[in-house]
């Protein structure tokens, strides 16, 4: 049976059509299990029926034959989403009878639903004339059979060959970078494939390292002209991305596998596959969404690698009119390879929305969807509409959606406009209470660490990315200059500087972890207390980098525990006596620098007054807590679904640990995504918190968004989301009051 079903799903996925997928599949079935007659039907949501697609053994007659969600046997499967086995359909009370499709002729009756993603997309049915209940076996079969086929049919749905799709085309995607465009498609995927390259062998050794030499310079090249193009448009830091190509490029370790690959004959396609993948994974393995994305910047530039072993230039093309650029995988080369006043908006098949391109998507301004499942040969030539705010691609609109989006469009540009001339600003709030907006800053080729007049310090710096781009652990004196770096770019302003926070699900490339279940493994806190010498090394670059700066915290991750607080105040004395000391000998003083800890492991929120006296500061890493007190992987897309931070648990959680902040008289901040998010955002000013650090990209909104908003009114917002069962109700309820204050430009497109 086994096979029959492996033999049935392929024939299937391999269809050219729907229609002709769906007439594979019940011919095929009844075949397979000797029944008389198969059928299935397709969920049509905008009409509310179901609708008979493809059979074997009844009648099709010329008119569509459909069922309403509510009627006939059918209907109730779709209704209830669970199997349903009658040996005699005639008498049971839901039947409905549907003239002219011979179905009198069949006593039992099975069907079972075809679910994707907790959606029914479909009923499959199998009958016999024989009034009998199928087996067991039978019922495994057809169900086995429905749940490998709802892929198929996910699949189809995302291609437009759906029912209810008939007027244009809609795909659903990521959202990357917020706006609204509308303009014709233009297909490219002129960008070479990783993936396509295959093991290959070369005769002359030297010819073929001058080739890999020739395309390493090329490439360095082009970034340094892509960094000149967009010099008038981003802010320096931003630009610093295409820096972080060169410095890779640059990397002697790179170059040191890439030609020590060619030097074992391999061509040098083959060694940059190889160098490029093995660099990717380590990226690709982390945890933390930020250093995940780094992986397709690896890859990127293994791309533009085996773009220059084959070309010596980039043949730029003429635009008559913006377009909507469609990609597999969007790149940083892309991007500017389309003037900025013709691109209209971006849409690719691939990637997320941190990726470098994402970024640099958001800081020009142009929307961006990542994800789409989309079939180039619909789209390409075609109008098209990209809603970055809620990820949607809509092909062929109507004119009447098509006006619609044109006056959102019209006033996205006036609320953009707006929103950008307060963003200096002081943030207070509509009855004049300060909220404190920081930044969540990584690599200096991240724009989170743009220099913003807009903020009033960093929230949280990712201090690992250092550790994680080289081949062996940083000295002390090449962190403190880093260190250094960062703190100088804020000297006015605090910046909270987070300890190293590797382990299991980052590891490093230079130190081999494997564990069964690195997330809740040996990482943050817990690796650095088991290296104290590499803990010290870098508490001491700190403590340097903050000599005569004296605008440095210091945060430490994963900490589940009083006894970890406890060891790693020990250390961080420590090191402050030895540095204050060499501080003393160069004629200067060192402050001690504030201690704060990431609140993001459970266990910590039933110790937090034990913290008392211990710690400075508190700063919740919501993504964490989220995941953890969920149990759920918010990278797994199986279970993506259930990670909600608007979750009663999350949120009462949240609150727990603001209340007990506040007896304790300890300031508290929150630096995941929750705080960047505008629903989050007045969650949390209204349970309490007046320090919220984000993404760059989110400043001038969030900020916006809390002068024109009460404290008063927050509160009873955060009121109802804690009595609140499900995080729907507390999505929809704040979604209306924006839009009541003419704020819904904030979550939506328009004004």
């Amino acid at each position: 049976m086994l096979t029959q079903l492996r033999e049935i799903v392929e024939k299937v996925a391999s269809a050219p059509s729907l229609i002709e997928a769906l007439d594979q599949l019940v011919v095929s079935t009844c075949q397979a299990m000797k029944t008389d007659c198969c059928s299935v039907y397709i969920a049509d949501y905008e009409r509310r029926q179901f609708t008979l697609m493809a059979t074997q053994g009844l009648t099709k007659p010329h008119h569509q034959v459909s069922l309403a969600f509510d009627e006939g046997l059918v209907g109730l499967v779709g209704r209830t989403a669970e199997p349903i086995n009658v040996a005699d359909a005639h008498h049971h009370p839901h039947f409905k009878h549907m003239p002219g499709i011979g179905e009198e002729l069949f006593g039992s009756f099975f069907g079972t639903p075809i679910i994707h993603q907790r959606q029914v997309l479909g009923v499959l049915v199998i009958q016999q004339h024989q009034r009998r209940e199928f087996d067991e076996s039978e019922e495994s079969f057809l169900i086995t059979l429905a749940a490998q086929l709802a892929m198929v049919l996910a699949h189809a749905k995302a291609q437009g060959m759906w029912p209810d799709q008939r007027n244009g085309l809609h795909l659903i995607g990521s959202a990357a970078s917020s706006g609204v465009a509308v303009a014709n498609a233009w297909w490219d995927d002129n960008q070479p494939r990783l993936d396509h390259v295959l093991p290959a062998s070369c005769l002359d050794i030297e010819a073929e390292q001058e080739r890999l030499s020739i395309a390493i310079e090329l490439a360095s090249n082009e970034f340094r002209r892509l960094r000149k193009r967009f010099d008038s448009e981003l802010h320096k830091e931003t630009l610093a991305i295409f820096d972080l190509f060169s410095h890779l490029l640059n990397d002697p370790m790179l170059r040191k596998d890439l030609f020590a690959r060619v030097a074992r004959r391999d061509m040098a396609e083959w060694a940059i596959r190889q160098v490029v993948e093995a660099y990717s994974d380590r990226f690709a393995n982390m945890k933390d969404d930020y250093l995940k994305e780094r992986a397709q910047d690896i890859r990127e530039l293994g791309q533009r690698l085996l773009f220059f072993l084959h070309n010596s230039e980039v043949h730029e093309r003429d635009w008559d009119e913006p377009v909507v650029l469609l990609t597999r995988e969007l790149t940083a080369a892309m991007l500017a390879s389309v003037p900025r006043d013709k691109l209209a908006a971006v849409v690719a098949q691939e990637g997320a929305a941190n990726s470098h391109a994402a970024i640099l998507s958001r800081a020009l301004g142009i929307p961006a969807i990542m994800g789409v499942d989309f079939v180039p040969e619909l789209v390409h030539g075609r109008q098209v509409i990209v809603d970055g705010y809620r990820g949607d691609l809509l092909v062929n609109p109507d004119r009447h959606v098509l006006t619609e989006y044109r006056r959102l469009m019209r006033e996205e540009d006036e609320l953009s406009a707006r929103v950008e001339q307060e963003l200096g600003k002081a943030t207070y709030t509509q009855d004049q209470q300060r909220v404190y907006i920081h930044l969540n800053a990584g690599l200096s080729a991240d724009t989170s660490i743009a220099v913003n007049e807009g903020v009033d310090g960093v929230g949280l710096y990712r201090t690992e990315v250092p550790f994680l781009l080289q081949r062996s652990f940083p000295s002390e004196e090449e962190q403190t200059a880093q260190y250094r770096s960062i703190l100088s770019t804020y000297r006015e302003k605090q910046v909270v500087m987070r300890t190293l926070d590797v382990g299991g699900d980052k590891p490093l490339p230079y130190l081999t972890i494997e564990e069964d279940n690195p997330f809740l493994g040996w990482r943050g806190i817990r690796f650095t207390l088991d290296h104290p010498e590499i803990f010290l090394i870098q508490v001491r670059a700190m403590l340097k980098a903050s000599i005569g700066l004296d605008n440095m915290d210091i945060l430490l991750p994963m900490i589940s525990g009083i006894a970890e607080l406890d060891d790693s105040k020990a250390l961080i004395d420590r090191a402050y006596q030895e540095v204050a000391k060499y501080a003393q000998a160069q004629g200067q003083t060192l402050k001690r620098p504030r201690l704060g800890i990431m609140i993001e492991v459970p266990s910590i929120l039933y110790q937090l007054p034990a913290l008392r006296g211990k710690v400075d500061f508190i700063s919740v890493g919501s993504n964490d807590l989220t995941q953890y007190l969920l149990a759920v992987d918010r990278n797994n897309a199986r279970v993506a679904s259930v990670y909600d931070a608007l979750h009663p648990a999350v949120l009462h959680a949240l609150k727990q640990i603001e209340e007990t902040a506040g007896k304790m008289g300890m300031p508290v901040s929150v630096c995941g995504e929750l705080a960047g998010d505008p629903i989050g955002a007045l969650l949390l000013v209204g349970m309490g918190y007046r320090s919220l650090s984000m993404n760059t990209r989110n400043v001038a909104r969030i900020k916006y968004l809390l002068r024109h908003i009460s404290v008063q009114d927050m509160e009873q917002l955060s009121q109802f989301a804690l009595q609140a069962t499900f995080g729907n109700e507390v999505r929809d309820k704040i979604t209306a009051f924006v839009d009541a204050q003419g704020l819904g430009g904030f979550i939506r497109a328009g004004k």
